[in-house]
């Protein structure tokens, strides 16, 4: 990891001093909400690589002008900025691209996935690209390449205790994104759903005002929730990817040597991604053995988790099918379809 890790900032730096070059022809702004650092989380270890790739493929013709940490904004802000030509690229969480597209709420499906591996097949594949391709056409002005990582499965936090059944859930006051279909989720395991947008969840987890929230491993730790919260429950039962998108009057009017540059970058930054999210979960600081030293971690039993699938897939299928219309469902159902095949291809071990 350590050499990976050394090698990669090299070629970054390298990179960012081509950047500079006087005779760059093409900016490419790229807003996201995450910290500057490509070590510390998924967002910018995507970011990093892809910017270093452009400017080193293109020869400095397209200089990468990267604002981490909500700089020019919220991530909604970032979406509507990326629709206005103010901003060329963000990376964007499904509660800031709900706002714009609301059928990017069938992600929501509880308990769905079986393995990392079956969510890189579902977001590469068919169902990735029918999705891109709906997000276009609904919005009008962007360009979707890809879904990265956002840093795994979503565990619960809570400052009240351990969970171990269904009924544990009982009167604790859960976080929850401003999603409909989230707050159907934590009602339905018996909770009590609690939407705050994501500047607001450590100073309620602190004060009182919610007991938990939900977020992949490596968002617990960086955002030192071990701080404010002492059980965490291994469920696993999101999946929830960023949306690469792209302003697209700008990608447009790229040439096709520079088109194929951002999709060879977008790839390879994808794999970084991806593979920084799983060297994170491994690692002894930042992973589940990092988190074990700080909190009281528990996995779920089969049949636990069997029994919160149980009481929350019919409930959140029945929000989609309220909220999100005839388009809605046909998605939903690709995606059940997709990601039933994904979780049953052995293909990688026979």
């Amino acid at each position: 990891m350590k050499k990976f890790a050394a090698t990669l900032l090299t070629t970054t730096i390298l990179s960012c001093a081509f950047s500079n070059v006087a005779f760059a022809e093409k900016i490419l702004r790229f807003g996201h909400d995450n910290k500057a650092d490509i070590f510390e989380n998924p967002a910018h270890a995507f970011t990093g690589v892809f910017k270093s790739i452009v400017e080193t493929e293109t020869n400095g013709e397209i200089k990468v002008q990267v604002y981490p940490s909500n700089q020019l904004g919220s991530a909604k802000e970032h979406i509507q900025l990326v629709r206005d030509g103010q901003l060329q690229a963000t990376l964007s969480s499904v509660g800031a691209v709900a706002s714009y597209y609301p059928r990017i709420g069938v992600l929501d499906i509880p308990f769905a996935f079986d393995s990392n591996e079956a969510t890189y097949k579902v977001f590469d594949g068919k169902f990735g690209k029918i999705l891109a391709s709906d997000i276009e056409s609904e919005l009008g002005d962007v360009r979707v390449l890809g879904f990265p990582d956002t840093g795994g499965f979503f565990s619960f936090t809570n400052s009240k205790k351990q969970i171990n059944s269904l009924q544990d859930f009982d009167g604790l006051r859960i976080r929850t994104m401003t999603l409909p279909t989230h707050q159907a989720l934590v009602k339905s395991l018996g909770a009590e759903a609690y939407p705050l947008s994501w500047g607001e969840v450590y100073s309620s987890l602190q004060t009182g005002v919610i007991d938990g929230q939900m977020n992949p491993l490596p968002t617990i730790l960086f955002s030192k929730f071990n701080e404010v919260q002492k059980y965490v429950t291994l469920t696993n039962h999101l999946f929830a990817p960023y949306t690469f998108m792209m302003n697209k009057d700008f990608y447009n009017s790229l040439t096709d040597k520079e088109k194929k540059v951002i999709h060879d970058a977008t790839r390879i930054a994808l794999s970084a991604n991806r593979g920084l999210s799983r060297l994170i979960e491994a690692s002894d600081d930042r992973g589940l053995a990092g988190i074990k030293k700080v909190m009281d971690v528990k996995a779920l039993s089969p049949e636990a988790r069997q029994q919160m699938k149980e009481a929350t897939q019919p409930k959140v299928e029945a929000v989609i099918k309220e909220s999100l219309g005839e388009k809605g469902v046909k998605l939903m159902n690709l995606f059940k379809e997709e990601v039933d095949k994904a979780n049953n291809d052995t293909a990688y071990f026979e």
